[in-house]
């Protein structure tokens, strides 16, 4: 992934994350987000809509669904912990940022990370016969024609 000089998100934000709305905990904290996002510094963008395309951001949707991925204005792609740190910025928990950021518990902090994410789709019960694997992408539902007159 790669950094753009132009600005790739709206005026005012400071952060685009792109989350699984299919996900119950991951869904948790996006609602925490939005409520605590009374600026709108955070641009939301939910990769398990039938009209996500990743493919224009120069990614795949595998790669988004491994871990959290965020963007920052100027087009930098950020990953794991410091999106939260991002996003927990944003929303005004800059003292949470600044001691995530501390010897040992930034340590802790991407290691746990790190082992919910590898181990996600199993703790939020979406695992299928003991498989864990990444689901396909929704497909967009075709419109229906319309009944002949």
């Amino acid at each position: 992934m790669t950094t753009t000089t132009a600005r790739v998100l709206g005026p005012g934000r400071t952060v685009e994350v792109f989350f699984d709305g299919d996900c119950p905990l991951c869904m948790r904290e996006i609602r925490m987000l939005r409520r605590r996002d009374h600026h709108a510094r955070i641009e939301f963008t939910d990769i398990s809509t039938p009209t996500f395309d990743p493919a224009p951001l120069g990614t795949d949707y595998a790669a988004l669904m491994t871990r959290i991925h965020g963007r920052l204005p100027d087009g930098t792609w950020i990953e794991g912990v410091e999106v939260f740190r991002q996003l927990y910025a944003a929303v005004g928990f800059r003292r949470l940022v600044a001691i995530s950021r501390w010897p040992g518990i930034s340590h802790l902090a991407r290691l746990g990370y790190h082992l919910f994410a590898k181990n996600r789709l199993r703790l939020t019960g979406r695992c299928i016969d003991d498989r864990c694997a990444i689901p396909a992408p929704r497909a967009a539902t075709p419109m229906a024609a319309a009944p002949p007159n």
